[in-house]
């Protein structure tokens, strides 16, 4: 059964990268995306401690260093991109990986700014010949139910991309459930990290779960979140 975990590592990792990478020898998922990603010197020290535990198939976006960005890593090859004309502001947000069977977009998506990702994303995947797959820190979701507000923004462009033949994996597996994979300062709890994957491969989903104790030990302040397919 293949594995894939998604994580925001909280402005890229800093001090904790060495938890970090604990954990993913821990989990040891197959494909592994870490948003908020910074290519500086903790994110190289990351990425090479990742090729020595196997991960040697890597890409993320070519920008500054003090960026969030994504990082995608594989013990399995794939033929990688990104997209520096996805988004004027936000080119650094997305990350493709190709495999023989599938493909994986990992994102970082920005908080509560405008953007044009979304569409961008659905665009891809209605051209593409291979079923997809959509990680990561997504910034969105929908309202009174990923949250119990409705301070969610891209309501219509997330119900476009449902309509077009996107399925949330988390809720294949769990329903209606409330749960968070982020909380405020208040004590608010929001599911910013999603997994979707084309109506083609829902039947191959095996389970899709968040890992809060890495959340609630302070790893990061987002709780990673693992697809198993098969």
């Amino acid at each position: 059964m293949l594995s894939i975990l998604s994580w925001n590592i909280q402005q890229g990792g800093g001090s904790r990268y060495l938890k970090i990478l604990d954990a993913i020898k821990k989990e040891n998922p197959h494909i592994l995306i870490f948003s908020e990603y910074r290519n500086n010197k903790t994110g190289v020290l990351l990425k090479n401690a990742l090729h020595k535990m196997g991960y040697t198939h890597q890409i993320f976006p070519e920008v500054s260093k003090q960026k969030n960005t994504v990082l995608l890593a594989s013990k399995i090859s794939f033929t990688g991109s990104w997209f520096p004309h996805c988004d004027p502001e936000y080119l650094q947000s997305i990350v493709k990986a190709e495999f023989d069977a599938f493909e994986i977009y990992g994102c970082y998506l920005p908080h509560k700014k405008k953007h044009v990702l979304i569409p961008f994303l659905q665009q891809e995947i209605e051209r593409s010949e291979k079923p997809s797959i959509i990680v990561g820190d997504l910034n969105i979701g929908i309202n009174k139910i990923d949250q119990k507000g409705t301070s969610f923004w891209y309501q219509d462009e997330l119900h476009s991309l449902f309509d077009s033949g996107i399925q949330d994996a988390f809720r294949l597996i769990h329903g209606d459930i409330k749960e968070y994979s982020w909380n405020s300062h208040q004590g608010n709890g929001y599911r910013y990290d999603h997994t979707y994957v084309q109506d083609i491969l829902k039947d191959v989903v095996k389970d899709c779960y968040y890992l809060h104790s890495y959340r609630e030990q302070k790893y990061s302040d987002h709780s990673p979140m693992v697809l198993k397919i098969g």
